[in-house]
């Protein structure tokens, strides 16, 4: 299967260990966990819900750009499917133990019943899962691009990129105010931050878009860090090949398992031999290089597979 892939001038993968087996909880030799997570402290951001989980064997080996998948609604649920969710920080070590960051937006039952958990709660969590952002094997300047509370791996991402000596800006964008994520934060973690709302409400009115391609410049940024929507995410990848920057991207893709068995994630990517094939965010991603996601293949909101991809139905027929 294809991977996000490298090149000479990209960054390059860093790797992760896999992390103690925690107590009450199985960890695998890749550094996935299964646990009870207890929930130590909840609270509203605008418009979602900020969560920091107990989670030890989960938080050690994870890395910015990964994620966990939450059971829901408790042990006599109907909900027989997890809930996927970026990581927004984890901390190795703490006084509860290693602790995990999630940002919800309640949008449905399942969303809405996790966001609405009490203190102390215990959910099971499986992770961390996915392959992490890459990060540059020297000092690079990088442009972090967020949509909405897609935002919210980036900040622990700008942390690491910061620790390499790269510097780092920011542009983060929503449709109004209250559906920014982490502005504040962001004027700590990086060297200059560009907001824009879609109504003008904070920052300049308008999309990412509409500003990226001057931070790049400015910047003369060599990596492009996206996560949000997938819009945007083709948008961001268009502008970085454009400017001659390499875009690391955090796809959104709906993930019912979290752990490439039930195949709904599935998206054309290009690998290094030139074949596009369809393959699982969950595992090979959610973080692409993003000149190798065939965007073409997704209209509306869905995906199709492409002609040309292996395993495509042939015409006339399967």
């Amino acid at each position: 299967m294809p991977s996000a892939g490298t090149s000479a001038s990209s960054p390059a993968a860093s790797g992760s260990s896999a992390g103690p087996s925690p107590a009450g909880g199985r960890s695998s030799a890749s550094g996935v966990a299964q646990v009870t997570a207890e929930l130590i402290a909840t609270r509203r951001v605008g418009a979602y819900q900020h969560l920091t989980f107990v989670a030890p064997g989960v938080a050690e080996p994870a890395r910015p750009g990964q994620f966990v998948a939450l059971a829901v609604g408790g042990p006599t649920s109907a909900y027989l499917l997890r809930r996927c969710f970026s990581i927004h920080k984890a901390s190795p070590s703490g006084t509860y133990g290693g602790t995990v960051d999630i940002v919800v937006a309640a949008h449905g039952p399942g969303t809405s019943w996790i966001a609405g958990l009490p203190l102390h709660a215990e959910v099971g969590v499986v992770g961390p899962l996915g392959r992490p952002f890459p990060l540059p094997r020297e000092p690079v300047p990088c442009v972090l691009v967020g949509g909405g509370y897609g935002s919210a791996p980036l900040f622990w991402l700008a942390q690491q990129l910061k620790a390499r000596g790269c510097h780092i800006e920011m542009v983060l964008g929503a449709a109004s105010e209250d559906r920014l994520f982490g502005v504040v934060e962001a004027r700590r973690a990086a060297d200059g931050v560009r907001v824009t709302t879609d109504d003008g409400s904070a920052g300049s009115k308008g999309w990412v878009s509409d500003v990226l391609p001057d931070v790049i410049r400015s910047s003369k940024a060599a990596v492009v860090y996206g996560c949000g929507p997938m819009g945007m995410l083709r948008s961001v990848t268009e502008i970085a090949v454009r400017e001659g920057a390499v875009a690391q991207v955090a796809v959104e893709e709906s993930m019912a398992c979290g752990v490439g068995v039930c195949m709904t994630c599935v998206l054309p990517v290009v690998g290094t031999d030139g074949q596009t094939r369809m393959v699982r965010s969950c595992l090979d991603g959610p973080v692409f290089r993003g000149d190798r996601v065939r965007w073409d293949a997704f209209v509306d909101g869905y995906c199709s597979v492409p002609p040309g991809a292996v395993g495509a139905p042939g015409e006339g027929g399967h």
